[in-house]
């Protein structure tokens, strides 16, 4: 049987809610006519009328940063060293250093979808839908989180949708060998919004990005701004999501994707 492919990844594109307008991808999209200049000066004494149909080539420039579309955060990203809980704090690994074994594996998927945007996930939440779809995890598996900000991709209040994952609920996968996780939300931790909110009335600053910040104690990555998570079973698949390759990064972007073998 031929393995059933379904993609996990949202577009880089234009004038799409994505990121907070600071961070928005911008692509100039250049057309065949708009390149024939550049097409004939690579040969000399060629006119635009002698390529077929007067064209040149299309391509695209493209402002990004590397956690614009569905992207992969490498350690690096969340603190300068990892695996402080493990006896050996080192530096944090970048992108181009992950292991690829971590990049396609088995998939498990949580579905949160029903807590409120905001709310911060809990270990607890996490054994009690393991519990729910009969599932004890293994480790090296992908565990993504369906919240709701899969639904509001593209509209406006996107980047405030969805609820996070806290430290605690983040350590319960870590200790039991995960290695990457994903969220269709735009960030693995609670919208920023909520926990603004949450560090003015307590001054804490232990509240802010503390998902994230579980890499400081166990060394992981994980996904952002994922999609179409709500077709997925809650296991079953395999997830593919090998990162681009930039030198030193704390991010790559990659084409996440769920496979389903021997349907």
């Amino acid at each position: 049987m031929k393995p059933r492919f379904v993609d996990l990844s949202i577009f880089l594109e234009n004038d799409v809610v994505s990121d907070p307008p600071a961070y928005a991808p911008k692509i100039n999209y250049l057309t065949h006519k708009d390149t024939l200049d550049e097409a004939t000066a690579f040969f000399p004494g060629l006119q635009p009328g002698d390529l077929p149909d007067g064209e040149g080539w299309a391509l695209e420039k493209i402002s990004l940063t590397t956690h614009n579309g569905t992207h992969l955060d490498a350690p690096y990203h969340f603190h300068s060293t990892m695996d402080g809980k493990l006896g050996d704090s080192q530096p944090s690994m970048t992108i181009h250093e992950v292991p690829l074994e971590w990049c396609f594996q088995p998939g498990v998927k949580l579905d949160f979808r029903h807590f409120a945007d905001g709310y911060v996930v809990q270990a607890a939440d996490v054994e009690a839908e393991l519990q729910r779809i009969g599932h004890t995890l293994s480790p090296m598996e992908i565990v993504v989180i369906n919240t709701r900000a899969g639904t509001r991709y593209g509209s406006s209040d996107y980047v405030t949708s969805g609820c996070g994952m806290g430290y605690e609920a983040t350590m319960y996968l870590l200790e039991r060998g995960i290695r990457v996780t994903g969220t269709d939300g735009w960030s693995w931790d609670a919208p920023f919004v909520y926990t603004a909110e949450k560090y003015a009335a307590s001054k804490d600053a232990s509240v802010i990005w503390e998902g994230h910040k579980a890499g400081r104690d166990i060394g992981y990555c994980h996904l952002e701004k994922l999609h179409n998570l709500e077709s997925l079973p809650a296991t079953g698949f395999h997830i593919s999501c090998f990162p681009h390759k930039i030198r030193a990064a704390s991010a790559g972007w990659t084409r996440a994707v769920a496979i389903f073998f021997g349907e």
